[in-house]
């Protein structure tokens, strides 16, 4: 295969999805002139927080060549449910059991598909179906905190909607300031939900690019049988990325049981499809081994600002499902034709 062809990309890729988001705020801000103003760029960026977080575990199940794991939204109900159940222990101990919880679903997913090689679509699906019965059975219908003042409850319901009061901006000011002899002063404020998004495609990036278990994730994702013949231990690897995608799910329902005061098994549902419609208009290919995630907060960032400007267009919730489900068939047919030109094409 030639030089050429082996950096052939999915026409996101080529063009740059930050082109792409460059794009979206010029027509946005022709849309409407309350689009282009820092209140609605940081709503934007409240609403795909948590997408964002999704997707920064979901890149590592498709890095690795694993496409996705439907499990996901199941992780995120499951996750916030043992944190509400846990709170009079404490809010930091709810939130570490809640964690755990999640990962122990992400632990047995990565195990079977790791040791069995069983196909992680389907098993994840089945994972889906049996959590969301168990939490209906086990768990009834609802939790709620316990939100008297003073209560952990209390404290819970509020992180979704903390912000840090423009601090962490105005630090990152100061030393512009400093440095330029300005004097910039940042006013508005940042949900503690975006921050932690933005840390966690901090971390991911630095995970995957500067870590040996990226390497390992982008060589099994590459080819299980070259990897495995290399000497890499496929079946850590694999644990090791359904556990980060679990751990990331967790986090996600979390704060997802804080922003809606509760824990109920349907919460999270619809969170994996936007992840991996992040994720492959990030760049990423479902057959695995080749993206980043830097692109994939470029394909979250495209989805939110798409979803931003057809609701300035009044555009319904359903009419969006049908845009951005497009899209996702469109870039997938694009990736499966640049496969098939490589001949990579595993379908």
């Amino acid at each position: 295969m030639s030089r050429h062809q082996d950096q052939k990309v999915s026409i996101f890729e080529r063009m740059g999805i930050y082109m792409v988001v460059i794009a979206l705020v010029i027509i946005g801000s022709f849309v409407s002139p309350n689009f282009f103003t820092g209140s609605n760029l940081l709503t934007v960026l409240n609403a795909v927080a948590l997408l964002g977080i999704v997707a920064t575990g979901m890149s590592f199940i498709t890095y690795s060549g694993n496409m996705a794991d439907l499990s996901l939204p199941s992780v995120m109900a499951f996750s916030g449910i043992i944190t509400v159940s846990a709170l009079p222990l404490g809010l930091p101990i709810a939130i570490i059991l809640g964690i755990i919880a999640g990962m122990a679903i992400g632990a047995m997913n990565g195990f079977v598909v790791g040791r069995f090689n069983a196909n992680p679509i389907l098993w994840t699906l089945a994972v889906t179906f049996f959590m969301e019965g168990f939490m209906r059975y086990v768990c009834g219908a609802q939790v709620y905190p316990d939100t008297t003042p003073g209560s952990s409850g209390e404290v819970f319901i509020a992180i979704f909607r903390i912000d840090d009061k423009g601090l962490l901006l105005n630090y990152i000011c100061l030393f512009v300031n400093k440095i330029f002899g300005t004097s910039y002063v940042i006013s508005f404020e940042i949900p503690l939900v975006v921050i932690v998004m933005f840390a966690m495609f901090m971390i991911s990036h630095f995970i995957m690019t500067r870590t040996r278990f990226g390497v390992e994730s982008k060589l099994v994702g590459s080819s299980r049988e070259a990897a495995a013949g290399s000497g890499i231990n496929v079946k850590r690897v694999v644990l090791m990325d359904f556990l980060f995608a679990a751990l990331a799910a967790s986090v996600g329902g979390i704060f997802l049981a804080s922003m809606n005061k509760l824990g109920v098994f349907y919460l999270g549902k619809g969170y994996d499809f936007k992840a991996v419609t992040a994720v492959v208009i990030g760049g990423m290919f479902l057959s695995g081994g080749h993206g980043s995630m830097i692109n994939v907060l470029g394909g979250v960032l495209v989805i939110g600002l798409l979803a931003n400007i057809m609701t300035f267009l009044g555009i319904n919730t359903f009419q969006q499902n049908i845009v951005t489900g497009s899209i996702f068939i469109l870039v997938v047919g694009i990736q499966q034709y640049s496969l098939r030109k490589q001949g990579k094409d595993h379908g």
